[in-house]
């Protein structure tokens, strides 16, 4: 990750100005992140991809271009793990259009079984038919299992915000996004929610903890701290979870400047689940 914020922020803020995240590609996505549409987008690099090494990248770029996926089994030398990422993460999307990750899944896992996983090269052997490459019937992959497998393949959500999966909760529950929070007068009571993008503990001058939370909900990043009086119950929270729900009191710092110091948190995902829960109760 590129200085002390997580690439996956630095991403959001492309986003939020109105650039497109062009997603992972088999034959275009590059080494690095590339600049296209004439600075109208960036397209997510090969580098990204968890585990990958730079001969592998190397070996990916020089085979190009690629007819589908089997092409790419035998040609790229990419590894198992590197490979079942970019099916999870849409790089076969585009040459794959008429069926869907699943199917690719299982395509991939039907070609590691037949003698196409041995043969490499430049040149197709002919002796070798590949399996065939048919819709398996299942679903496709969710919004929400596709952010999750870009979050834990790539350590980004390429295509969606994570926090947008829990907006009709935190809109019940009067969550206040970051760029809000500027509109709130000092000693006014909120909750805020977002991924954890940095928790520090500085040495400060009174010799007694203070963690330092910043969260990142899609709109611009929140700092909340946490004082020893809060730490006892909520230290473990902090320390497991990456999606945070956070109750504080604000305090301004200046015409531009605001800081919430925390009185709660929770596992955002957990609240949530609660919640679902009993409005499913209610609707039954």
């Amino acid at each position: 990750d590129p200085g002390m914020y997580p690439k996956r922020l630095i991403v959001d803020e492309a986003r939020q100005m109105g650039i497109t995240i062009a997603p992972l590609d088999a034959n275009a996505s590059d080494a690095v992140y590339r600049v296209e549409e004439h600075g109208n987008s960036i397209r997510i690099a090969l580098s990204t991809i968890s585990g990958i090494s730079d001969s592998e990248i190397a070996s990916i770029i020089a085979a190009r271009p690629y007819i589908d996926l089997t092409d790419f089994v035998r040609r790229s030398g990419a590894s198992t793990p590197v490979i079942e990422s970019m099916i999870l993460t849409g790089a076969f999307d585009c040459l794959h259009p008429d069926v869907n990750r699943r199917d690719l899944l299982l395509h991939f896992s039907d070609l590691q079984k037949s003698a196409v996983a041995v043969v490499s090269g430049a040149q197709m052997n002919l002796s070798f038919a590949p399996p065939e490459l048919t819709s398996s019937g299942l679903p496709a992959m969710s919004s929400a299992e596709s952010v999750k497998y870009e979050v834990d393949r790539l350590g980004i959500d390429m295509s969606r915000h994570l926090i947008e999966f829990y907006g009709a909760f935190l809109n019940s529950i009067g969550a206040v996004r970051s760029s809000d929070l500027l509109k709130q007068r000092s000693q006014s009571s909120v909750l805020v929610a977002g991924v954890k993008v940095a928790m520090q503990t500085p040495p400060v001058r009174s010799g007694k903890r203070v963690i330092f939370l910043t969260l990142d909900d899609g709109y611009g990043c929140s700092d909340s701290t946490f004082f020893t009086d809060v730490q006892g119950e909520y230290a473990n929270v902090l320390y497991s979870t990456s999606l945070l729900l956070v109750r504080g009191v604000t305090r301004r710092t200046g015409a531009r400047g605001i800081s919430i110091r925390a009185t709660g948190v929770w596992d955002l995902r957990a609240a949530y689940e609660s919640w679902s829960t009993k409005q499913s109760t209610l609707v039954i």
